[in-house]
């Protein structure tokens, strides 16, 4: 005999289950960056060119992730894992050449900020979160949009890691709170 619901439910997702899938949607797809049947004629640019393009949004988000963690320190603990997986992402895309999981912050933050201007950063720990969280947001639901234009492989990529980055939208809103 199944338990009534508690009164006290919340609505949406738990966190349990946000970590949970997003990391099993990420190993049911795997952040490869090949596609397993191929270009296809009328396609194979399309796709080219979402992938490129996915791998520089990858890119860009993980600077900005580089210039809050320089902005504010005390955040490096919490951030360091999602700009990790940030660039994994741009790494399966195809890109993750501006910056590496094993590179400094420091570092990242200055190699790229002349091909680039470095975001801005609010002056406290919630407004630079809150603006991480938009960024991710922002991101995920471009990449989700983007779906129907790309061919399997690249669809399952591209919503893996969309799904991902609404992990990274939870866990920099309520999550860690």
């Amino acid at each position: 005999m199944p338990f009534p619901p508690s009164p006290r439910t919340r609505s949406g997702p738990r966190r349990r289950s946000l970590l949970a899938a997003a990391p099993a949607a990420l190993a049911l797809t795997g952040c490869t960056g090949g596609d397993s049947g191929g270009p296809t004629a009328d396609g194979g640019a399309a796709a080219d060119r979402a992938r490129a393009r996915a791998a520089r949004d990858s890119e860009g988000l993980a600077e900005r992730y580089d210039a809050v963690i320089a902005a504010r320190p005390g955040l490096a603990d919490r951030l360091r894992p999602l700009r990790e997986e940030v660039v994994r992402h741009a790494q399966a895309f195809g890109g993750g050449r501006k910056a590496s999981p094993s590179a400094s912050p420091s570092a990242s933050v200055s190699a790229s900020a002349s091909p680039s201007p470095s975001p801005s950063v609010p002056g406290n720990d919630k407004d630079a979160l809150a603006g991480l969280a938009a960024a991710e947001r922002e991101l995920a639901d471009r990449r989700v949009r983007a779906l129907g234009g790309v061919p399997g492989e690249l669809a399952r990529l591209l919503a893996s890691v969309a799904a991902a980055g609404a992990a990274h939208v939870y866990l920099l809103t309520e999550g860690g709170a």
